[in-house]
């Protein structure tokens, strides 16, 4: 013998229609959701490339201030004059310094700017700079 419909609950469930609607909606934020990893990654090896930028332009500016005021590495002018100084395990980081003397009355002052450039996701760099007193 058959049930007939009880009047007070029309609705006997779900339709297939409707799970497959649910299912294409949940997939579809999974989807989105799942591309965020590999921005946050390339984020996080981007922001890694500019710390290194900046720890080896600090280091280079406490090796000159450690330097003789009349020693080579404070001469007036590019360093090295030819060729970057190549930085990391593959020379990912190029790294530069350039000296000029201060105008009177400040010639007691060289400023000393240093400069590391990389490419990761396009061309990059850092400067710092700093006044070495005599």
């Amino acid at each position: 013998m058959r049930s007939l419909p009880n009047p007070l609950h029309p609705e006997r469930g779900i339709t297939l229609i409707e799970l497959m609607c649910a299912m294409v909606v949940l997939a579809l934020g999974i989807l989105a959701v799942g591309g965020l990893f590999p921005s946050g990654t390339r984020n996080q090896l981007s922001d890694r490339m500019l710390t290194n930028a900046n720890y080896y332009s600090q280091q280079k500016l406490e090796e000159l201030s450690a330097a003789s005021w009349l020693g080579a590495d404070l001469t007036v002018g590019r360093h090295p004059p030819a060729t970057n100084e190549q930085l990391g395990s593959n020379g990912q980081w190029q790294r530069w310094y350039d000296v000029s003397a201060m105008a009177q009355p400040l010639d007691n002052l060289k400023k000393v700017t240093v400069t590391v450039s990389w490419n990761f996701m396009g061309s990059h760099q850092v400067t710092a700079t700093t006044y070495l007193r005599r």
